[in-house]
């Protein structure tokens, strides 16, 4: 992208966005309890999205619904100039609230293998799509200061992957245009009235996949007749871990963990097989590649230990990949100008190190080489947690994912103002 392109000269009028993004509160924190005492799992939000589309609609967006199974599109048209792509992801965790709110879930959901559990927003899904449908009325109202296309992206699916790329897979065969710029932002629990915006790597690439080991079953009386795959699996797991610390640069980020073994159904019958359930996370690409050589090599060399001909060597089942997360730095240099008039210096939370978890935002232009894009964090925490946890020597005074995580209500306008001037910043020169 050349940011050298001639857009819309205007200046910002960072006065009237604040305006017009407060005089909004109440119908948005309206929005967002709704949404937030109703979560829905990924690939289920039909609630939401109906909630997204409706908005979007009303607003004179052209909307496209069912994209990705329950993503929504909407695209609004305002004369030439470049093409900005907004997301939000709409889907919930499988998380028991214990806020206390009284707009607490108290929600329970039925997962794909049949298990009913508890669903909250533990990640600040309901203020990702809250923001945006004030971004989406902010961007109509002040239509006179910008020029070009803009796309909102109602995304489904985060939490457990496969939102994006289903979206992606299917809105541009749908006429979808494909963006210059595509900008997302995500709850923190940094401070109300804060944000980190910052250029280059920022969240790991994550790989999910099955290892299965395949022995030969037998009774737990006489394990010299068998061979026993729970052995085989667990001498796996402990060998994975030298991956990391004898087969990885130790100044190179990178995680293995198995997080499930699934084995056997009774105490005295060895099973004819065990599957380990593994996640990796890594910067780059050559990292993920060693990564999986090694876990092959480990698995082979067991099943050899153990005298098993080949056709019986352990199977890697893979199932989900998101690729880092990696800011272009130009396009945050050019936001966080913007965002410094806007709200003054000294809100910008730098210094803060790239994390292991992961996203699958940037999988919506993944296969888009004229895109580039910026995922900032936002600040939600209240000043009286943000105090308690000082108080108590914490840096932060939850985390995402967890039941007490919650998003002070004076965060819905400031996510507000900050994406809706994102935005104006990257539909100008």
């Amino acid at each position: 992208m050349v940011f050298g392109t001639v857009f819309s000269q205007s200046a910002i009028d960072f006065e009237k966005i604040s305006t017009l993004s407060n005089a909004e509160n109440d119908r948005l924190v309206s929005i967002f309890k709704d949404i937030h005492e109703n979560p829905e799992l990924g690939f289920t939000e039909l609630r939401t999205a109906a909630i997204v589309a409706k908005e979007l609609k009303t607003l004179g967006y052209s909307v496209m619904t069912g994209i990705g199974k329950t993503g929504v599109v909407g695209i609004l048209k305002n004369g030439e100039g470049p093409i900005v792509m907004y997301r939000a992801d709409m889907d919930c965790n499988a998380v028991a609230e214990t806020t206390g709110l009284p707009y607490a879930s108290k929600k329970t959901a039925k997962k794909e293998d049949g298990t009913v559990v508890p669903v909250m927003h533990a990640c600040g899904h309901d203020a990702h799509t809250t923001w945006m449908l004030g971004i989406a009325k902010n961007m109509i109202s002040l239509k006179s200061q910008w020029t070009g296309t803009l796309i909102m992206i109602g995304q489904p699916a985060e939490e457990p992957g496969g939102g994006a790329e289903a979206m992606e897979s299917e809105m541009y065969k749908k006429g979808v245009p494909e963006p210059d710029f595509l900008l997302g932002m995500h709850t923190a629990p940094l401070p109300t009235g804060f944000y980190l915006n910052e250029g280059g790597p920022r969240m790991a690439g994550a790989e999910q996949f099955d290892v299965t080991f395949f022995g030969k079953g037998g009774h737990g009386s006489s394990p010299q007749e068998a061979i026993d795959p729970i052995v085989m699996a667990a001498n796996a797991i402990l060998q994975y871990q030298t991956v990391i610390s004898r087969n990885t640069d130790p100044q190179t980020p990178a995680v293995i963990t198995v997080g499930a073994v699934q084995a056997g159904i009774d105490n005295n019958v060895i099973p004819s097989s065990a599957t380990l359930k593994v996640n990796t996370r890594f910067f780059n690409s050559a990292v993920r590649d060693s990564l999986v050589s090694h876990i092959k090599r480990i698995n082979d060399g067991i099943a050899f230990a153990n005298g098993l001909p080949k056709s019986k060597y352990p199977t890697i089942e893979f199932k989900q990949r998101v690729s880092p997360l990696t800011n272009d730095k130009a396009m945050v240099n050019k936001i966080n100008t913007a965002l410094e008039k806007s709200l003054g210096s000294g809100k910008n939370f730098v210094g803060l190190p790239a994390v292991m978890g992961s996203e699958d935002f940037q999988h919506l232009v993944i296969n888009n080489k004229k895109t580039v894009y910026d995922y900032l964090l936002v600040g939600v925490a209240s000043a009286e947690d943000t105090a308690k946890a000082k108080k108590e020597g914490k840096m932060f005074p939850y985390f995402n994912h967890n039941g007490d995580f919650k998003v002070d209500l004076k965060a819905i306008p400031f996510g507000t103002i900050l994406g809706t001037t994102a935005l104006l910043e990257l539909f100008r020169k």
